[in-house]
């Protein structure tokens, strides 16, 4: 079973190495320490069965969300990890009363895309040079709140 929680302070050690094994440009420990707690900002970690099995971020500045990061340990991928966080995101999301969530991902990856997607992210755009280590383009894609829902 999945569970999704706030990240605390405790979780930052984890966190660190999941996004140095896990990205070329790793957040650093200060960056990820200033998503938790902090107003407008949420850093969400999933558990299966009590283990710590990925995280995903996001920012809110008026009525606009953004998903800054999202990451799920290797060993639990294709387990509903990924799906469990971008739908905890879209709840937190409309508990902020947002009226959209964007994202940014690697052009050239499939499944997250696709994983977007099927939970009613839309392709609005691409964003050239986005990401480095190695070069490429971001996908900008966005889950739009309609006002009824709110």
């Amino acid at each position: 079973m999945i569970e999704i929680r706030d990240a605390g302070e405790e979780d930052l050690d984890w966190l660190c190495r999941l996004e140095e094994e896990n990205f070329s440009l790793p957040w650093t420990r200060e960056q990820l320490s200033h998503q938790i707690g902090e107003e407008g900002r949420a850093l969400l970690i999933a558990e299966s069965d009590g283990v710590r099995a990925g995280y995903i971020g996001m920012d809110s500045v008026l009525d606009e969300g953004c998903i800054t990061n999202v990451c799920t340990a290797p060993e639990y991928r294709r387990r509903g990890v990924g799906a469990a966080l971008i739908d905890a995101a879209i709840k937190r999301a409309r508990a902020w009363k947002l009226s959209f969530l964007t994202l940014e991902v690697r052009a050239s990856n499939a499944p997250a895309r696709g994983l977007y997607e099927k939970k009613g992210f839309k392709f609005v755009g691409i964003r050239p040079g986005y990401y480095e280590k190695p070069a490429e383009d971001a996908a900008i894609m966005t889950f739009y709140i309609r006002k009824e829902e709110l």
